[in-house]
């Protein structure tokens, strides 16, 4: 969408400097043009680096015998990992939980996960991921596709008998 009178457009929001490249005045929604995912925030930052299922950090009181509560928090079950990614013939290394890992199990492997799993429990990385899955896996449909009706067509012309050659 072209907007006439677009210019980029900085507004002030929670003390710092926030850029619109794509702000149209003329326009009803200031954000028309702007992915979603640069909109959404998510509570848990680290989660946008990773694989992480839904799964934040938690918080909650430390209580000893003296009852005297503390507060302290709970970090996911994060690791390291290098998933083999079949539509992408490679390793994958990425940041993901338990929890991740037992889903990505459960459908079979990395591809099948990034490409089933809700994009809000993907996160940017997981998203990022599914597309580049997603436009290798059509780019190797296509080629199939085209290789079949080569060979279709191949299959269809008449082969020239051998009369014809030796005369």
């Amino acid at each position: 969408m072209e907007c006439p009178g677009a210019s980029p457009f900085f507004s002030q929001r929670s003390s710092s400097l926030v850029y619109y490249p794509n702000f149209c005045p003329n326009s009803s929604s200031m954000f028309s043009s702007i992915p979603l995912f640069q909109l959404v925030s998510q509570p848990f930052k680290r989660a946008q680096l990773g694989l992480f299922q839904g799964k934040t950090k938690q918080y909650g009181n430390s209580v000893p015998f003296s009852k005297h509560k503390t507060r302290r928090s709970w970090l996911p079950n994060i690791q390291n990992k290098r998933l083999f990614s079949e539509a992408l013939g490679k390793n994958i290394q990425i940041k993901v939980t338990t929890r991740a890992l037992k889903t990505i199990k459960k459908h079979g492997g990395i591809d099948n996960y990034l490409l089933k799993t809700k994009p809000e429990l993907l996160g940017i990385e997981g998203m990022r991921y599914r597309l580049m899955v997603r436009e290798k896996k059509e780019s190797l449909e296509a080629e199939e596709s085209s290789a079949v009706d080569v060979e279709a067509l191949l299959a269809s012309t008449p082969a020239p008998s051998t009369a014809t050659l030796s005369t």
